[in-house]
């Protein structure tokens, strides 16, 4: 079963801004009603985290739920990149458990097998995944190790599917920063597609660049956009306006570097006031990327300085 893709990805070097707003954010709300209000509000598109009351990957009657999201989705003309982040959809005791870097991974490796199905079900842009925070229990090179081999897994998957993976660095995970990707794509042979998602937050929160130059650093293999705003060496995120990003350069960036995907809003702790948040969120956006602005005078900047990781703490 394959659904038509709700709304065709741009060409590479199209400068539309895109935007999308993450289920995460709507956790109280039903799919289909939290997929009416975002798109009710003007978003282009979701991202779409699979969890228990969000197209649970593991209940009964997936390919009729599947082939229903489908039908929302092309009638609400919304976009669809597919997150991997709940919390506890594979083990109710234990945040974001078992990971690639467990003693026993099966349930990561299926789960992120079923979402790449689903996302090729669904003509989503990109799958996005992450590495996990390496146990106490096992060394960094067997971490490391098992890390790649997962990865390895996840990519001969999404090549069958003809799915575009998107590797996310998360702070205080095994792979937390830009420089981390660059290594684990060049263990796995550079695949052609294991591109990133690049979340704007952490940016701010410990990459040794401005933010816009963090952009122009992964342009070429970008594939997926979470925004959020962050301060220095915390992980918190944070309504624009709130934190310390000045987002008109980075929207500049992203257009600069052609990037056609979703931009999508990634407010995970604020579902208590998801339709206002989210309302609030596209208004930011849309005037922050209609201020006329040269990405390149930011990316010129002096670097900040890079904050310990150990001051990142990982919340997501």
């Amino acid at each position: 079963m394959t659904v038509p893709q709700a709304r065709p990805a741009p060409p590479s070097d199209a400068t539309t801004l895109r935007l999308g707003y993450g289920t995460n954010g709507f956790a109280n709300h039903r799919l289909d009603d939290a997929l009416a209000v975002i798109a009710d509000l003007g978003y282009d598109g979701v991202a779409l985290t699979l969890d228990h009351d969000h197209l649970d990957p593991f209940a009964p009657g997936l390919t009729r739920r599947v082939a229903a999201l489908g039908r929302r989705l092309s009638a609400l003309g919304l976009g669809l990149v597919i997150e991997t982040g709940a919390r506890y959809l594979l083990d109710p005791w234990h945040k974001h458990a078992p990971t690639l870097l467990h003693d026993d991974p099966t349930q990561r490796i299926e789960f992120l097998r079923r979402a790449v199905r689903i996302g090729a079900d669904l003509g989503a842009e990109a799958v996005s995944f992450w590495a996990g925070v390496r146990p106490e229990a096992v060394s960094q090179q067997c971490a490391w190790d098992r890390l790649v081999a997962g990865c390895a897994t996840v990519v001969d998957a999404a090549d069958a599917a003809g799915i575009t993976l998107g590797f996310e660095p998360e702070p205080g995970m095994l792979v937390q920063d830009i420089a981390d990707w660059r290594r684990l794509r060049a263990a796995l042979g550079s695949p052609a597609r294991f591109g990133i998602t690049l979340d704007i937050g952490h940016c701010r929160c410990l990459e040794p660049w401005p933010v816009p130059q963090c952009v122009a650093e992964v342009a070429e293999h970008l594939v997926n956009v979470q925004i959020d705003d962050m301060r220095r060496g915390v992980h918190e995120h944070l309504e624009f306006g709130t934190g310390e990003i000045d987002f008109p350069p980075v929207l500049a960036a992203l257009a600069q570097a052609g990037y056609g995907g979703l931009v999508a809003v990634e407010l995970p702790r604020d579902s208590h006031a998801a339709p206002a948040v989210a309302a609030r969120s596209i208004e930011f956006l849309r005037a922050a990327a209609a201020t006329d602005c040269d990405p390149a005078r930011t990316l010129c900047s002096a670097p900040a300085k890079a904050t310990p990781a150990k001051e990142a703490p990982v919340q997501i």
